[in-house]
């Protein structure tokens, strides 16, 4: 097994989901465990010299100007777990809370939050053993920290909360039996850093760039496979006209494109067609698919910054020396996630309209692409559940790092809710690749109406892979279950993998110039 080291090595964003999938693990080493110790006696020396400090002697919020006695300073971050828990509704993905946990580990390894190793190492435990706090999805402000999720994440520290056990939901205290263990008792400052910070958000982005990623791939492909069933050119993506509009997703998108569907029959089958221009949503895929990689480039650079910065609060730089300031704030997380919503959603935009032309009965397809319609509705209403999840995410791309509620008596009177920033990026995409399973749907269809033309080696391999999937529809049957196949295939990654696997076979290059920066490392 691959070995990270926390605190001391860089965390990217394919490290941290290899973490959480248990193909890598985490240790604290010599290096990160020196500074730990060393940020942990500042803190004591802070203590016992009784400087007022916020948060390790002082209240929280509005209440910074409270002072609280020596003897109640561990009190004071037992007490903040407690009263901070106040998030609501369903629980986030344990793999989600897993990777939170992971990202605060490695946070608070870096020697400035003042937290005890063995604090962390009890992380480390969970992580470890896939015993996952139960986290609410709603109540963080995105600011100040991810306040009440992070709360509730590290509840069982102290022997409270639930837990994901065995997989079933787990009183803390049951489980702490079973495994012979007891609850920690926090130091100074220990909770406040526990709960300071930004890894709801961060942990959301991850998978935001990820899956966002995947649909990214998956669209050149389904978009592909639609344009050559409407015997659409290739021209628009000639390599002429990027290079003197170079935005780096259009120039990779083209170059793509331009090799899914090198050597296809069904291009050559309409070279000297008189019709001098495609559909916007057919010609104009490398601009509007290379504009949301645009947007997923500039999260994913944000996003990898983040992971590896110091998000509590105050900042401990010396026993004489720390710093009460705003690195909690979820804003640089924030604005580019509302960015990727929206790229999400142009994707699912753009789709759509492209399964609406194979339905039109145009350039030889049936319409509706079914022979016998009448009695048969053939694909027509397929395209009305990508048209209503379509709508549904135009109706989630409102901003949400555009409002700001002020709280904590006005002390913190800015915030960036990024946290339903994330939240509502991952629905975005989930709705996303149903809209793309219903083109993929529609596209193999039309595919076999083009027989005998064979398409490119690549989309062909693809379209072998649906077949084995989801059989061609002589008539009308129960399209929910080839739509949730089709999304099966959409999330699991595998049409992006068979057309690697093909390209590296067949010595055709996919990778444009860019090509590094649109990838996980």
């Amino acid at each position: 097994m691959k070995i990270f080291k926390y605190g001391e090595e860089k965390l990217t964003i394919a490290i941290a989901i290899s973490i959480a999938n248990g193909e890598t693990k985490g240790i604290i080493s010599d290096v990160a465990a020196k500074k730990i110790s060393k940020s942990q006696n500042n803190v004591q020396t802070i203590v016992e010299k009784g400087a007022t400090v916020y948060g390790i002697n002082t209240g929280f919020g509005s209440l910074c100007t409270t002072v609280i006695s020596k003897g109640d300073t561990k009190k004071l971050q037992t007490n903040i777990l407690r009263s901070h828990s106040v998030g609501i509704g369903d629980n986030i993905p344990d793999t989600i809370a897993k990777l939170m946990m992971i990202l605060k580990v490695h946070a608070l390894s870096q020697g400035y939050s003042g937290i005890q190793q063995s604090t962390l190492e009890r992380i480390i435990w969970h992580i470890d053993n896939d015993i996952i706090p139960k986290v609410p999805s709603k109540g963080s402000l995105g600011a100040s920290g991810d306040l009440a999720p992070l709360a509730h994440l590290f509840l069982p520290l102290i022997g409270l909360g639930v837990v994901s056990y065995n997989g079933k939901i787990t009183d803390t205290q049951a489980v702490f039996q079973k495994e012979s263990l007891s609850p920690i008792e926090l130091a100074a400052k220990e909770g406040l850093a526990l709960i300071n910070g930004t890894q709801f958000i961060a942990a959301h982005a991850i998978y935001v760039v990820a899956n966002l990623l995947n649909t990214l791939d998956v669209a050149d492909i389904v978009g592909a496979m639609s344009l050559e069933a409407m015997l659409g050119s290739i021209n628009p993506f000639k390599s002429a006209l990027h290079d003197i509009r170079p935005f780096k997703g259009s120039i990779h998108v083209a170059h793509r494109l331009t090799h899914i569907l090198s050597g296809s029959q069904m291009v050559e089958s309409h070279e000297n067609c008189d019709r001098v221009q495609d559909p916007y949503s057919l010609r104009c895929m490398p601009q509007v698919h290379g504009a949301s990689r645009n947007a997923w480039l500039h999260l994913k650079e944000l996003v990898d910054i983040e992971i590896n910065a110091v998000t509590d609060n105050p900042i401990i730089l010396s026993a004489e020396e720390s710093i009460s300031g705003g690195n909690f704030h979820g804003q640089p997380l924030a604005l580019p996630l509302d960015y990727a919503t929206l790229a999400a959603h142009e994707l699912g935009n753009i789709s759509e309209r492209r399964t609406y032309l194979l339905l039109e009965g145009k350039e030889g397809l049936p319409q509706l692409l079914m022979k016998e319609t009448g009695t048969n509705s053939g694909f027509m209403i397929p395209q009305y559940t990508a048209a209503a999840l379509v709508s549904e995410n135009k109706s989630l791309c409102f901003p949400a790092s555009a409002d700001s509620i002020p709280s904590s008596l006005g002390q913190e009177d800015h915030v960036s809710m990024g946290s339903i920033s994330g939240r509502k990026a991952l629905q975005v995409i989930d709705n996303l690749e149903g809209v793309l399973a219903i083109e993929l749907l529609c596209a193999a269809q039309a595919f076999d109406f083009r027989r005998p033309l064979k398409s490119s080696i690549l989309l062909e391999a693809c379209h072998e892979y649906i077949r084995q999937n989801i059989d061609h529809a002589e008539e009308d049957r129960v399209f929910a279950h080839d739509i949730n196949i089709a999304k099966s295939i959409v999330q699991s990654g595998e049409l992006v993998n068979i057309l690697k696997k093909q390209a590296n076979d067949k010595n055709i290059n996919l990778k444009s110039k860019f090509d590094e920066l649109f990838r996980l490392h």
